[in-house]
């Protein structure tokens, strides 16, 4: 079984991105890692080479500014990783999220164990996503609790955007993968970088969206989907994360929008069903 891991990443040391902790945390059990790396204003690729792997391979592309439709650029870029692949098993990573020491051989093994199950086309991960702080995520319908982030690399297969897969069976239709879960969780640290590095990541990419630029404010957020993380961060995360110790304060005069409140009543008729009504972008088989 070859594994291949694949990513993309433009100005991510000035925008805040643990690029380097995320190729890391999964190289170990991986063959091959490519990593296409847009055309940046800083050291990001004289970063990623010093790492020194024989396992990577490193793309240089250069973003289609033109290209300002939902964020399509994401998926133009990851797939441009990906067509590069020449495992089995191709794992997508984004450069802010970061996988756990301890669950990487139960990673490995769900490959293998998978591997010839023409039923199964993915893998699915649950996802933290810190927010604030290292100490706090937020639990939510409107964040997506799970996601498929590995997928056959013998599949019909590309990404409308950075997020997702659709498998091609035709032509002109796409569907979700079939797909198990990992039992593994992913470490999404986006949303705990600065504030200063979010709004100028807003501010270089909202264009690939045909959106202007809108300040993000961490305060502004619903206090009531903001948990307390309770477990330990991967080692590899522990230069770049600060020493939070309390749960994320936001804005106490803050109002929740009609979307945070259509989510509590969701996040409600999950505890009384036991349903999770987040999105879902694979079907469980």
């Amino acid at each position: 079984m070859k594994i291949s891991a694949f990513t993309f990443i433009k100005n991510g040391q000035i925008l805040g991105y643990p690029f380097l902790q995320s190729i890391q945390s999964i190289l170990t059990i991986v063959d091959e890692f490519i990593i296409n790396i847009g055309e940046s204003e800083d050291d990001t690729l004289m970063m990623i080479q010093s790492l020194a792997s024989p396992k990577i391979r490193i793309i240089e592309s250069h973003w289609n500014d033109s290209m300002q439709d939902r964020g399509y650029v994401y998926g133009q870029q990851k797939m441009i990783a990906q067509f590069n692949c020449t495992g089995d098993w191709a794992f997508y990573i984004e450069g802010d999220e970061v996988y756990h020491e301890n669950e990487l051989e139960q990673i490995k093994k769900s490959m293998e164990m998978h591997l010839n199950d023409s039923n199964v086309e993915a893998l699915v991960f649950d996802f933290y996503h810190f927010y604030g702080n290292s100490n706090s995520y937020l639990d939510s319908p409107g964040w997506y609790r799970s996601e498929a982030r590995i997928i056959k690399n013998s599949l019909r297969t590309y990404a409308p955007d950075g997020l997702f897969w659709l498998v091609l069976d035709s032509n002109k239709k796409g569907r979700y993968p079939r797909a198990k879960h990992t039992g593994a969780s992913c470490y999404h640290y986006g949303w705990a970088r600065s504030e200063d590095q979010m709004n100028l990541k807003v501010n270089k990419v909202q264009m690939y969206w045909g959106a202007k630029p809108v300040k993000i404010d961490y305060s502004q957020m619903d206090q009531s989907i903001i948990k307390e993380f309770k477990g330990t961060h991967p080692k590899v995360m522990g230069e770049w994360l600060k020493n939070d110790k309390d749960l994320f304060q936001v804005d106490s005069s803050y109002k929740p929008t009609k979307k945070q409140k259509k989510h509590r009543v969701m996040i409600k008729l999950e505890k009384f069903f036991g349903l999770d009504l987040s999105k879902k972008h694979y079907k469980l088989v």
